[in-house]
């Protein structure tokens, strides 16, 4: 659908504040998101800060489940992760969502982050579909 990547975090806030995420649509059903990882990503080892990681997906994951609900806002009711790889400063990350099911009240999601050619996180989710302030 999209072949350009958009900056999403425009408002003040954490994700902004982190560098910010560049996501694109790509199907009805599938979408991507992409950062690149700094030194304040990093944990005590040196490698990208699985909090950090968490908070990508969630961010780019929930825009995909906000997009898959007509724009509806959606929060996060569950997020199950799956650390199997690594990222440092200087790398660039790929997150690849695919929207498994939508009901009327809920999205379910499976996400998957890419570094280098390789997983680094899985992950699967379930986001509440809130209804519009009227």
């Amino acid at each position: 659908m999209s072949e350009k990547f958009e900056q999403i975090s425009l408002k003040p806030g954490f994700m902004r504040h982190n560098g910010g995420i560049l996501f694109r649509n790509v199907s009805d059903n599938q979408y991507e998101f992409k950062s690149i990882i700094n030194e304040n990503h990093l944990n005590a080892a040196g490698i990208t800060h699985g909090g950090y990681l968490s908070a990508l997906i969630d961010a780019g994951a929930g825009t995909a489940a906000h997009r898959t609900a007509e724009n509806a806002p959606c929060v996060t009711v569950s997020l199950d992760l799956k650390f199997i790889g690594v990222s440092k400063v200087g790398d660039e990350i790929f997150g690849k969502v695919k929207i498994l099911k939508k009901t009327k009240t809920l999205v379910f999601l499976f996400c998957e982050l890419e570094c280098n050619n390789k997983i680094i996180t899985s992950a699967s989710g379930v986001w509440k579909i809130l209804k519009p302030k009227s």
